[in-house]
């Protein structure tokens, strides 16, 4: 096996990439992917152009797929972001410790934006004991 990234990690959208102007829930992230528990995670949140609003983003986390929480910042690598017209156009990294068994994003809008902004998130899933990641 060749040491690269690919080996190492797998990709999931928790927000598909849109032009967002409300509050958005993001889909559920299982760690366990393909029966291999992922032992680390990054969320990736690509923002294009933001025209108006505040997107606020805020990673949640669950044992069981319905009591969600946002994650304390003791177990976040990096700040969640606030994304105005200020901020966009970039990606921003957060880095999960924690270990709980789901992860997704909420993306609170605030300031009645007319037409908000295009973004999405992704979550890097790392590191598990089983490498390479099985891939479907």
């Amino acid at each position: 096996m060749r040491r690269s990234l690919y080996s190492t990690l797998v990709a999931k959208p928790t927000i598909a990439p849109a032009l967002i102007a409300s509050t958005a829930t993001g889909a559920t992230v299982d760690r366990l992917v393909h029966g291999d528990a992922a032992r680390s995670a990054m969320i990736l949140v690509n923002v294009g152009t933001v025209t108006d609003g505040t997107h606020t983003i805020q990673v949640q986390d669950s044992p069981n797929d319905s009591d969600w929480t946002a994650v304390a910042d003791e177990f976040l690598q990096g700040a969640e972001p606030a994304i105005t017209t200020a901020n966009d156009v970039q990606v921003h990294e957060i880095g999960y410790t924690g270990h709980q068994r789901y992860l997704r994003v909420v993306s609170t809008v605030t300031g009645a934006p007319a037409t908000g902004g295009v973004y999405g998130v992704e979550i890097l899933l790392g590191w598990g004991r089983k490498l390479p990641p099985t891939r479907a």
